[in-house]
């Protein structure tokens, strides 16, 4: 009984030292311990300026999500179009003379007139009412009206200029001269694994707002009749009725244009970057078309194969498989089966990199190509012409 009476008291000696022990060291760091984790939580390391690092992340901080909507919101637009068209009555055996020998001429085949409706998105880029938006949108419209938000009804709109290669058109309104406007960023600058907001009308769904990132740049799909080039890559979702409307960085510039999503698969949309948007942007709303610079040339990708049977080591190059006639390449000394590797010492990695160099530098400019010919390189100048539409 003795025995056990003193371990009862051992032990509680020993919690009581402990507890002791324990407060002891709280107390002598003043109060102040805690775990390590907790403690970096609540005192976070400061750098040489003296503000704590801190991630940014999307709804979190100055620039959240909900702010950048609000702000950017107003400038996006809802684009309603009609198309009319007109088709022919036709019924093989309403046509069959024996049938009409019969039955006399009462019946009706006149042609039938429909109207289409389309809808899209859009945003403006001036306080004036100038509006961008993807070509397909407003294609073949006899009516275009624009809903503008705070305005009880459609506004019509009319198109100043378009580029069906590019997929891109202005439209102007004339609503007063103080809009809501969006800036348009470099998308350039974003990089792949960065946040972007996608704001449009899918399915008619007024102001409908999708966040994701960039997946890729760069990016070239053919969507039923149009290929497209060097396209932005985003999992924010895009939908019917999103395209034309602002792909959003943090800082909510446009750094591209919805235009299109697979069909494919859930979760890949894609849009024109509004670096390519800038450099025809000029020429859209001054000439209502892009003028670009033009070779005159017959050109095909660089495969491995043509690459062997020329001497190549790799497959950077457009070949090119004909000269126009009376062209500024004819001009130049260009030949069939020319390869052409780099122009004015810039490398050449597909055709789309030739076209779009081509449009960028415009007619009447003066550009060197590095040609390879009969295993022999050699720098050729050409004048460019302007391209026929």
């Amino acid at each position: 009984m003795r025995k056990s009476r003193l371990l009862v008291v051992v032990v509680l000696v020993a919690f009581l030292a402990g507890i002791a022990f324990t407060g002891g060291i709280l107390f002598a760091t003043g109060n102040n311990w805690l775990p390590p984790v907790l403690a970096a939580l609540q005192n976070p390391q400061e750098d040489s300026g003296g503000k704590a690092d801190s991630p940014e992340l999307p709804g979190v901080g100055p620039n959240t999500i909900a702010d950048i909507v609000k702000k950017a919101g107003p400038a996006v637009v809802k684009i309603e179009t009609q198309v009319q068209t007109t088709s022919q009555r036709y019924d093989p055996f309403f046509n069959d003379p024996f049938f009409r020998e019969f039955f006399g001429q009462q019946f009706d085949f006149a042609p039938r007139t429909r109207v289409q409706q389309g809808l899209g998105s859009g945003f403006i880029i001036t306080s004036d009412g100038y509006i961008l938006t993807n070509e397909h949108v407003i294609e073949g419209a006899q009516v275009i009206n624009v809903s503008i938000v705070g305005r009880s009804r459609p506004v019509p709109a009319r198109v100043v200029g378009a580029d069906r290669e590019l997929d891109l058109a202005v439209l102007k309104v004339d609503a007063g001269n103080n809009l809501p406007t969006l800036k348009l960023g470099s998308s350039n600058d974003i990089e792949v694994g960065n946040w972007v907001i996608a704001i449009g009308n899918p399915y008619g769904l007024d102001h409908t707002v999708t966040v994701g990132v960039i997946s890729a740049k760069g990016r070239p799909i053919t969507v039923e009749d149009r290929s497209y080039r060097n396209l932005l890559q985003t999992d924010a979702s895009i939908n019917p009725g999103n395209s034309g409307g602002p792909l959003l960085n943090l800082k909510g510039e446009v750094i591209g244009i919805n235009t299109a999503v697979s069909a494919e698969a859930q979760g890949i949309g894609f849009a024109v970057p509004s670096d390519t948007v800038q450099s025809v942007l000029d020429d859209l709303i001054k000439k209502g078309r892009v003028v670009r610079g033009w070779l005159g040339v017959e050109i095909q990708d660089l495969t491995p194969t043509l690459a062997d049977y020329f001497g190549l080591s790799g497959t950077e190059g457009v070949v090119i498989r004909g000269v126009v006639s009376g062209s500024p390449a004819e001009r130049a000394g260009l030949q069939q089966g020319d390869v052409i590797i780099a122009w004015n010492g810039k490398k050449l990695q597909s055709t789309g990199d030739l076209l779009d160099l081509a449009r960028e530098a415009g007619p009447g400019k003066r550009v060197q190509l590095s040609v390879v010919r009969n295993k022999k390189t050699l720098n050729v100048a050409v004048t460019l012409g302007e391209r026929p539409q």
